[in-house]
């Protein structure tokens, strides 16, 4: 196995907090599945901030951070039947992954974690062991 890249990102709630008040903002940033998915959460803001600091660590993970035409909503964070988060990798994503690490074999690993003021995102792309 090797490092491909390792991401991480820490944002303030209050500001996304602010943020989410505004529709466009929210349909810029995130796919209709995780604004969806927010529909049962109480705490909004913190939802969406570890959603969007896993966006960005990711973009820092892949090496390019949004360009190349990477989106926010390009990059799909969902969760596991336990809860624990993950990333719904499209064929855009795989491309970009596949074009700027030169390898069609890996794995994502994303951890969140977040407290009344921050969250936290980091993120792990490596080779997969074969």
């Amino acid at each position: 196995m090797k490092i491909l890249g390792i991401g991480v990102d820490i944002i303030k709630n209050d500001r996304i907090k602010e943020s989410i008040k505004n529709k466009n903002f929210l349909l810029r940033l995130f796919t209709l599945l995780e604004i969806k998915n927010s529909k049962h959460i109480k705490n909004k803001a913190s939802y969406y901030a570890k959603k969007f600091a896993a966006k960005e660590a990711f973009s820092k993970a892949l090496g390019t951070g949004f360009r190349e035409g990477l989106n926010f909503k390009d990059i799909e964070i969902l969760n596991d039947n336990l809860g624990k988060p993950y990333y719904r990798l499209n064929q855009k994503l795989k491309r970009l992954i596949l074009k700027n690490q030169k390898v069609k074999n890996f794995d994502i690993f994303l951890s969140v974690s977040d407290e009344k003021h921050y969250s936290i995102a980091f993120t792990m792309i490596q080779t997969k062991n074969v």
